[in-house]
């Protein structure tokens, strides 16, 4: 049996810890516990609405594109021509 932890999704287990578990982060955010386990196992990625529900029941404590990285996008600033 291999002694080393699985890897953990960081911003999920900060985002589990704020509300106290993942039964009551998928109460909050009105998922099934299953979805959380996933998003902290890296089985799936936490989709834009979730990550910015999050943030907002979190009131910013937990960013919505560290949840989701794609949402990084909108932020960059576009390349000058």
């Amino acid at each position: 049996m291999n002694s080393q932890a699985k890897k953990k999704f960081e911003p999920a287990a900060r985002l589990i810890k704020h509300f106290g578990g993942q039964v009551a982060t998928a109460k909050a955010l009105k998922v099934e516990q299953g979805t959380v386990s996933g998003w902290l196992n890296f089985a799936h990625g936490v989709s834009s609405i979730n990550a910015m529900r999050a943030e907002r029941l979190t009131s910013g404590a937990i960013k919505a594109d560290e949840l989701c990285p794609e949402l990084a996008e909108i932020n960059e600033q576009p390349e000058e021509a």
